[in-house]
């Protein structure tokens, strides 16, 4: 079984900042390749599980808060970083990703290939739109996910074909 590229953003809309995932997936819909899962999630350790199977590319597009912290600021961070992360309190969320990433280890859960990109929020009061910084950083987030999409892609081709048996052209 060849995986799949699944790209989630998660967020709240209606939590300002909160809602630069889901505003990635939404802006990159019309961009992607055939074979890509776009999808939003609250972050609920069980539902994101849910999301990917082991043989899938997983691409989570996340807020975070940093102490001390830049709004704006960009980070890429692989599963096995983010997962160590879970001692420090980092997501929006109750539960954070690195203990989503944890259990999914400790389940044999987890997919083929993983990494985060977050930008570190500033405003995660009710109401809609992003902050300043968040939104200035949003361009810049969004050209590094389709690149990770893109590269994921490939990963995953060349993975198929070497499993078939072919060697990858020089």
């Amino acid at each position: 079984m060849t995986g799949r590229v699944v790209v989630i953003g998660v967020g709240n809309p209606f939590r300002r900042d909160d809602g630069a995932g889901p505003a990635v997936i939404e802006t990159l819909r019309a961009r992607v390749p055939d074979g890509t899962v776009l999808t939003d999630s609250d972050g609920e350790p069980g539902r994101m599980l849910g999301l990917w199977h082991r043989p899938d590319a997983v691409i989570v597009v996340e807020t975070v808060h940093a102490h001390p912290g830049q709004p704006g600021r960009l980070h890429t961070l692989t599963a096995e970083r983010a997962a160590r992360l879970a001692a420090r309190p980092t997501s929006t969320h109750g539960l954070g990703l690195g203990e989503t990433f944890a259990l999914a280890a400790a389940l044999g859960r987890l997919p083929r290939s993983l990494s985060v990109h977050a930008v570190e929020g500033a405003d995660f009061r009710l109401g809609c739109g992003l902050s300043p910084p968040v939104a200035g950083a949003l361009p810049v987030l969004i050209r590094q996910v389709a690149g990770a999409i893109g590269h994921a892609h490939d990963r995953l081709r060349r993975d198929g074909h070497e499993r078939m048996g072919h060697r990858p052209r020089s």
